[in-house]
């Protein structure tokens, strides 16, 4: 019985030995911009959802309470139910639920446009004109960070090389692995 048991801690240990390149892969994902910039995209169009919603429970759907007498298009026109089977019962088609859905886009649709997309059209026809200064050029050592940075971005990982098959086989010191960074020189002896 401890044999097995053994046996089996042994097996999960050397199963679990690859778990440090999964990290650092993901750690290597996690760190590129492209993630970072979605994630923030996704943040704000979820608070901009929800400024459409507002604007859609507070404004829209009381005009359309007013009109047609009902809060809301979901219940507004029900084709049907029509069926062949008297054992079966049908569900309508609910084109209300389609034409609410319908709004609602278009509403978030024209909320981009005239918020967004629309005062960066002006800013941009402003600086065409020159009326609106462009923003100031980076000073010299920020883009000398940035290009140092494009050039490390640019590196393969250890954990991209060993996914694609391309790494070193073994873990050997810096000075023996091919893709290891040049050693730092050793310090200056002091006087």
């Amino acid at each position: 019985m401890t044999d097995s048991i053994t046996n089996g801690l042994r097996g999960a240990g050397q199963r679990l030995s690859g778990l440090p390149k999964v990290f650092q892969g993901f750690k290597d994902f996690i760190s590129r911009g492209n993630a970072i910039e979605l994630a923030v995209g996704v943040v704000i169009g979820a608070a901009f959802g929800a400024v459409v919603v507002a604007l859609n429970e507070g404004f829209i759907s009381p005009v359309i309470g007013w009109i047609f007498g009902k809060p809301d298009l979901t219940e507004l026109w029900d084709i049907g139910p029509y069926t062949w089977n008297d054992d079966i019962e049908a569900t309508p088609i609910k084109v209300g639920v389609i034409l609410n859905a319908l709004l609602a886009f278009l509403l978030t649709a024209a909320a981009v446009y005239f918020l967004i997309v629309l005062p960066l059209n002006a800013l941009a026809a402003r600086r065409k004109r020159g009326e609106e200064e462009e923003p100031a050029a980076p000073a010299e050592d920020i883009l000398l960070l940035q290009e140092i940075r494009d050039l490390l971005a640019a590196r393969p990982t250890p954990a991209v090389l060993n996914d694609a098959g391309t790494g070193p086989t073994d873990t050997g010191t810096a000075a023996t692995r091919p893709d290891a960074p040049p050693a730092a020189p050793p310090p200056a002896p002091r006087a």
